[in-house]
């Protein structure tokens, strides 16, 4: 994806290669600043719509939705809003199980991170992008019709294929989440999600380009015809995730509750952790990277977040679910991370320029202690709030300071870190918790959804805050 297309992501956000090269995850604020200097940072629509929530699937819990269809619709469109973890497995959007060993399926494959549409008849699953869908930290739009027999496939509003052999609806069970049979689950948010029975809509009937930026952003369906089998899901009934906000029969949940509604969405994208991050084959993600198992050896590792800051003021939390061998949560320059990131043996704290908080008490920068504080343990929360105006780092203990404020080197582009070994296990709350919340705060903004207050003038990591802060 490259930022004149790309949803809600900004700059380039790869390394090499434009939209087939390799993804970084990150979002570099240095190259935001160019971008909202130039008119180009995302902003609402024309129109001025903007999506609430989105439901974050994970496939580790094999979470799904579905429902029973009586439709044999040989014309149709299926529309979402995607922002994905590459789990290393083929999983599946959405998924028709038409009876009489008959399915279809929408899906990512894993060898390739290309889009795909399966049909067990034919046995072929021809691919709908020629793009690699692998960047964890950008939203995108997926629309497919089906009309008079033929499928032509849209990525970010730009039409991607065409003349591909399609299928009509039959009656049975969609799913949206996992293949047919309930397997190949889907890992990642999804937001917007339409099905259309009847009619064959372009892309523009669900999305727009910003007429100030040039960027894709979703367009309001209520006015859509959407058939008798037809849905759509907006994901604001947290009580209710399947409901139809068409007022059609809902979607059953399986595996999925109030936890799952999330807030990061195609027109507010906040910072995850970066499953791209080297040496990964010792760290489990889930819970739409927020949730982070680290290996059972007794070898530190660290990731990091999706969001750089280079100026402003950021905070987030993170609960301690596991504190396994020993656990470091801070900040991290970039320029660090692209050293060390192969590296084993790395906690925050220890390497140039980081800033660590370790489970023992001790404040750490570059592996040198700053100051020895309270230990913490298993469900307490830290609160990281990181000055990049005056170049300070405080950090939190279940809503109370701990420590002195430790100074930050200027001029450098930081990352929120976490790391840990022997199953340290932590939980990453940017704005978007992926864990219950007792209290409920939002940043100055409006943004976020925080166990405790949130200091002054520091706010959330999302795209809206970005563009506040460097506008």
């Amino acid at each position: 994806m490259i930022k004149s297309n790309g949803g809600i992501i900004g700059p380039d956000n790869v390394t090499t290669g434009g939209p087939f090269g390799s993804a970084s995850g990150v979002f570099k604020l240095g190259e935001a600043t160019d971008l909202i200097n130039d008119s180009k940072w995302p902003t609402q629509g024309p129109q001025g719509f903007q999506s609430a929530n989105s439901c974050r699937f994970d496939d580790g819990s094999s979470t799904q939705m579905n429902k029973t269809i009586s439709s044999t619709s040989t014309t149709w469109t299926f529309s979402c809003w995607i922002k994905l973890n590459p789990t290393g497995t083929n999983q599946y959007l959405a998924s028709w199980d038409m009876g009489s060993g008959e399915s279809l399926g929408i899906g990512i494959e894993a060898s390739s991170n290309q889009l795909f549409i399966y049909t067990s008849s034919t046995g072929q699953a021809p691919k709908l992008y020629d793009g690699k869908l692998r960047d964890p930290g950008a939203w995108m739009n997926i629309v497919i019709k089906n009309s008079s027999g033929t499928i032509t496939s849209y990525i970010n509003g730009t039409q991607a294929k065409t003349s591909i052999t399609g299928t009509a609806l039959a009656s049975g069970t969609l799913r949206i989440g996992c293949f047919t049979g309930s397997n190949y689950f889907y890992d990642g948010y999804m937001s917007e999600v339409v099905l259309i029975d009847g009619t064959a809509y372009n892309a523009d009937s669900f999305g727009e380009f910003n007429s100030q930026t040039g960027i894709w952003v979703p367009k309001d369906v209520s006015g859509l015809t959407f058939g008798s089998d037809g849905f759509y899901l907006d994901f604001k009934d947290s009580a209710n995730l399947g409901n139809d906000a068409n007022g059609g029969t809902d979607l059953t949940e399986v595996n999925l509750t109030s936890i799952d509604q999330s807030t990061d969405t195609c027109s507010t994208n906040f910072a995850t952790l970066n499953p791209l991050m080297a040496g990964t084959s010792s760290l489990t993600y889930s819970e739409g990277n927020l949730k982070i198992v680290f290996g059972a050896s007794g070898t530190w590792y660290f990731t990091t977040s999706t969001i750089a800051a280079t100026q402003g003021k950021w905070y987030c939390e993170v609960k301690i679910d596991a504190v396994g061998g020993q656990t470091s949560v801070g900040i991290i320059p970039m320029e660090t991370v692209a050293v060390q990131q192969n590296a084993a043996s790395d906690y925050m704290g220890k390497e140039s320029n980081s800033i660590g908080y370790v489970e023992n008490g001790k404040l750490y920068k570059t592996n040198s202690v700053q100051e020895t504080t309270s230990t913490y343990t298993t469900n307490d929360i830290i609160g990281i709030a990181f000055n990049l105006d005056d170049n300070s780092i405080q950090f939190y203990k279940n809503g109370s300071s701990v420590g002195s404020a430790i100074a930050l080197t200027s001029g450098l582009t930081y990352v929120v870190g976490v790391s840990g070994y022997n199953s340290s296990t932590q939980s990453v709350n940017f704005g978007s918790p992926p864990y219950a919340i007792s209290s409920g705060n939002t940043d100055g903004n409006g943004f976020g959804n925080f166990e405790y207050a949130v200091p002054t003038g520091f706010l959330s990591l999302n795209t809206k805050n970005l563009a506040v802060v460097l506008a």
